[in-house]
């Protein structure tokens, strides 16, 4: 123990020993957190996708419904109710409805067509045929057969929806719009 030599040269070799286990450590750490930071990552990467899902994807466009022949409906002389499914998706819902709307004719007798929406605060309008008009039963807003305001609390007519004819068949692009507004605005 006298020998400066022999002491120096443990101490080294020991030191040496323990800086090499130092950095063992420090890798197998490194080494597991990297791991855990991957499976955390490829475990979130559907719940992301779920999140972000309903940003990604757009909601259903509205389209065109078929509602009957022009040759039924030209015979019509005063509105007829019929009844469009209309499919909506907006994020993971999708929803399967049936909508009400009128069939009728102008004052030049064109066929035209209303959403049974009343555009006060969305209550369903009915034709009346001892009244000759449609009445919205919340209010009492009633309008005329081609969908014009007589009286009541809406601030506007029946809204009119976008027809065309596609062979013999009348469709209809259903719409759904603001109420409580003078004028016709589309909300989807």
């Amino acid at each position: 123990m006298d020998h400066p030599e022999e002491m120096l040269g443990g101490k080294t070799a020991e030191i040496s020993q323990e800086g090499c286990d130092g950095r063992r450590r420090s890798f197998l750490g490194l080494l597991l957190g990297a791991g855990a930071a991957g499976v955390g990552a490829l475990l979130s990467v559907p719940l992301f996708r779920f999140i972000l899902h309903p940003l990604l994807t757009t909601t259903s466009s509205s389209s065109w419904k078929e509602i009957g022949t022009v040759e039924d409906l030209a015979s019509i002389t005063s509105p007829v109710k019929k009844l469009v499914k209309i499919e909506q998706r907006d994020g993971w819902r999708k929803i399967v409805s049936e909508k009400a709307l009128y069939v009728s004719k102008d004052a030049t007798g064109r066929l035209c067509v209303f959403s049974s929406v009343c555009p006060h605060l969305g209550c369903s309008i009915a034709w009346h045929d001892e009244k000759s008009n449609f009445v919205c039963p919340c209010h009492n807003g009633q309008f005329t057969a081609d969908g014009k305001l007589l009286e009541g609390p809406p601030p506007r007519g029946m809204d009119q929806l976008e027809i065309k004819v596609e062979g013999d068949m009348l469709v209809v692009h259903y719409q759904n719009f603001r109420q409580l507004v003078p004028h016709k605005e589309v909300i989807a």
